[in-house]
């Protein structure tokens, strides 16, 4: 299943079956918390990978840390695109679920085109199931699924069937079944098994009972495929034509690891990171923790405040000081952070948005702290605000927030958000040696020393390792005088004061903002920030190919905006932002350059859908673009509607 390219005449390579010639597919796996699915698409991504696809991932995990088995709030699925050309998103719908339960097939069949494949593991649609669902009738046996290609598979039976040679116990036989849907996806695209097999090996490599009854599973599902009549047809996506390189698969929160390790690296500093476990940052820690041997010291803190307060140590006496969390973390950080604007020390702060505000969200993405990541903090307090496009692009976003905040003596900000951290794409690994040194100049024993004598190119202050001889100072949290670093509280240094910390940041250089403007005289353009880059992109190239002319441009630098932002918004007579808030950015490039942007908003806890902006796009052109309604009388409708079908379903 996905979009047909040609047939191949001949057939799977053992005469069973033709096979069909896809140029792309997007396949989700779904299933219970417990069910595997997230290691399932993992494996599927990396088999993908090695083949030599382009790819993009996106996961969706539950909010809860358990929820019931069999329920709707426990589903956990995993959707991958993979093509035979560049792609930019995971894909809008799957063309093929993989649904191991009631619960997973009634929390995505909604999202299937007409035609799509189901496989359903029916082992698992019982009675019992299908009630905690809603469910009155098995719809593997109805035809409420005559929309669909269904093909019920007995994954449980069969696994138990294959384990069961080994003495395997049923509980570990049962927790196998995700790898026989791995192995039977793996034969209907032509993959081999040698490399899930081999990783399968290794992580349970302590316990070699449960490795073989995965690896068992893993054939038995490829075997099935190989046997049965119930797939008429395989399929074969071929490998895409990159850019020449050495590739791996990374997430987002992976490439933001790498990044720090390799500003590090570059700035020949100790990197620190202090930081409080939350969701979707944590990663971030694993992975640093990984590479002491790079310099790398991650400190798991007690609390975020105690987080923040170890990097900014960290940063203070002359290391690379990070810190990672979410939008919650970031409000809990607040403080400190107007610390090191106000000290002007060098800090990397790493927000990984999500859905708010409170806890809100914890497993879903949005883009709602960009006004918290500008404003968010007392007094006139300015930093650098950076966001990446992709997960691959977290990689050079990290080391030019390194560069910033060392170059220019500043806290700098990286808004990433769920879908870049979880999602996952082929990355050209870099030679770190192209890189340009990041250079920290530390005043010297010997010489002049004023804690705020400022370079006169970059205003960053003069800087010095706290103990060393003859440059002893005093920096904190009051005020200080010009020059000295003295505490002041004359009014005209506080106001010079506050007038050369924004000047600072003003003044960082940052490359001019590119547009993809293929005619050169579109009359439209579409302006994204994060992980709106993918779906802005594709409808983009959609609506190009049917003709329509627009242009396409990325934010990845926040706060300074770019030199030429206020002249590619002048230059078309339509600007329409799509954001995963209610219109920040917007409102931003409103008030600055007093520019009728149109914000198009959505806080759904799911990223745009390229269709969706391809809607956006023919509407903006033909003049019916509306936001969407926001006045009080339709929210009061709307929410004694849903008071009243609570109460009717109670």
């Amino acid at each position: 299943m996905g979009r047909e390219r040609q047939e191949v005449v001949g057939q799977n390579g053992n005469g069973a079956a033709p096979r069909q010639k896809l140029e792309k597919v997007v396949i989700r796996f779904a299933g219970d918390s417990g069910d595997g699915m997230q290691l399932t698409g993992d494996r599927f991504t990396s088999e993908a990978a090695l083949f030599g696809n382009d790819l993009a991932t996106q996961p969706n995990y539950p909010a809860e840390i358990r929820a019931p088995q069999g329920t709707l709030p426990g589903v956990s699925s995993f959707q991958i695109q993979i093509a035979d050309y560049d792609i930019l998103t995971a894909g809008d719908r799957p063309d093929v679920l993989v649904a191991m339960n009631p619960a997973a097939l009634k929390a995505n069949v909604g999202d299937l085109p007409r035609g799509g494949l189901i496989i359903a593991n029916s082992d698992e649609f019982t009675k019992r199931n299908l009630a905690k669902v809603g469910y009155e009738a098995n719809p593997l046996e109805t035809d409420e699924l005559s929309d669909y290609v269904v093909t019920p598979v007995a994954m449980t039976t069969l696994t138990l069937g294959a384990v069961e040679a080994i003495g395997a116990s049923k509980k570990d036989g049962q927790r196998a079944k995700n790898m026989f849907a791995l192995g039977l996806l793996s034969w209907m695209y032509g993959r081999e098994l040698a490399h899930s097999e081999a990783f399968i090996r290794e992580k349970f490599a302590r316990k070699p009972d449960v490795a073989e009854a995965n690896v068992l599973a893993l054939k038995a599902g490829w075997n099935y495929g190989e046997t049965t009549e119930a797939f008429g047809t395989t399929y074969e996506v071929s490998p895409a034509k990159l850019k020449t390189g050495e590739y791996r698969q990374i997430s987002g929160n992976t490439a933001l690891a790498y990044g720090i390790v390799a500003a590090g690296h570059l700035s020949d500093l100790q990197v620190v990171l202090g930081t409080y476990p939350i969701t979707p940052a944590s990663d971030i820690l694993h992975e640093l923790s990984k590479h002491k041997n790079f310099n790398v010291l991650t400190f798991q803190a007690e609390d975020e405040i105690a987080g923040i307060g170890a990097a900014i140590g960290a940063s203070y006496g002359g290391a690379l000081g990070v810190t990672s969390t979410s939008g919650p973390g970031v409000s809990l950080k607040s403080e400190a952070m107007g610390l090191a604007v106000m000290t002007e020390l060098p800090l990397i702060v790493i927000d990984v948005q999500r859905g708010g505000p409170s806890t809100g969200l914890p497993t879903k993405t949005e883009q709602a702290d960009l006004l918290q990541a500008l404003f968010g903090r007392n007094g006139e307090s300015p930093l650098a605000v950076l966001a990446p496009a992709t997960p691959s692009d977290c990689f050079d976003i990290a080391v030019e927030a390194a560069r910033i905040a060392v170059h220019y003596h500043t806290p700098v900000i990286i808004l990433s958000d769920g879908a870049i951290a979880n999602g996952s794409e082929p990355w050209r690994i870099p030679d770190i040696a192209g890189y340009p040194p990041i250079k920290h100049t530390f005043a010297e024993a010997g010489q002049p020393f004023q804690p705020y004598a400022r370079d006169p190119e970059t205003l960053a202050r003069q800087f010095a390792v706290p103990g060393t001889p003859g440059l002893e100072h005093r920096i904190g949290g009051l005020e200080s005088a010009n020059g000295s670093g003295a505490i002041s509280y004359e009014p005209k240094n506080h106001d010079l004061m506050v007038r050369l910390r924004q000047a600072k940041i003003d003044g960082i250089k940052v490359p001019d903002l590119e547009v993809d403007d293929p005619t050169g005289d579109a009359e439209l353009l579409m302006l994204g920030w994060g992980s709106s880059y993918g779906p802005i992109g594709e409808a983009c190239r959609r609506a190009r190919r049917n003709g329509v002319k627009v242009a396409h441009a990325q934010l990845r630098y926040l706060n300074p905006f770019p030199a030429n932002l206020e002249e590619v918004l002048r230059r078309y007579p339509k600007v329409v932002v799509p954001e995963m808030n209610l219109g920040q950015l917007a409102l931003l490039l409103r008030g600055r350059f007093l520019v009728d942007v149109q914000s198009v908003t959505k806080v759904e806890g799911m990223a745009f859908l390229a269709d969706e902006v391809e809607g956006i796009i023919g509407a903006a052109l033909d003049g019916t673009l509306r936001q969407k309604e926001t006045d009080k009388a339709k929210f009061a409708r709307l929410a004694a509607a849903t008071v009243e079908s609570v109460g009717a379903g109670a």
